[in-house]
């Protein structure tokens, strides 16, 4: 089996095992990789975020994203530490890192990005904008009113 589907194996595992069982199971299969393959550092420090310990996650999201993160990991490692920035009292940095995606390419993380990005507004007092961030993700998951909801979200600011 490849390297990526057992990783995606040892992912679908993370309820039914201890979390250091499963943060060790994740730095072995880091440990198989090139020691300059950033998805090493992104895959244990989402490892470590998903156990509760975004503060040991933050070095390491921007560890990867200077080794030269691409692709979607690129994205999950942008919105990744932005949670991480907030959930250890630096929203304001989670905002910087999140806006920019606003304007990139479209993808299946954009809602995501909206996401977090609102929960990082609304942490340092920009609440109308989050609520806007927020709206405007929904609108188009929407059966109908998507026109109506994106206008009111973008009168809101």
């Amino acid at each position: 089996m490849d390297w990526e589907a057992r990783l995606a194996g040892t992912w679908a595992e993370l309820d039914t095992r201890g979390e250091a069982e499963f943060r060790a199971l994740i730095t072995d299969l880091t440990e198989e990789l090139p020691a300059d393959d950033p998805r090493s550092p992104f895959e244990r420090a989402a490892a470590l975020d998903s156990t509760g310990h975004s503060d040991l996650a933050v070095p390491l999201y921007r560890d990867a994203l200077a080794a030269g993160l691409v692709g979607e990991r690129r994205r999950r490692a942008l919105i990744q530490l932005a949670s991480s920035l907030r959930n250890t009292g630096d929203p304001a940095a989670g905002v910087a890192l999140l806006e920019p995606e606003l304007s990139a390419p479209s993808d299946h993380l954009d809602g995501a990005v909206r996401g977090f990005l609102a929960l990082c507004l609304a942490d340092v007092g920009r609440e109308r904008e989050a609520v806007a961030v927020a709206l405007g993700a929904l609108a188009p998951l929407l059966p109908r009113y998507q026109r109506s909801l994106a206008n009111y979200a973008r009168a809101l600011v």
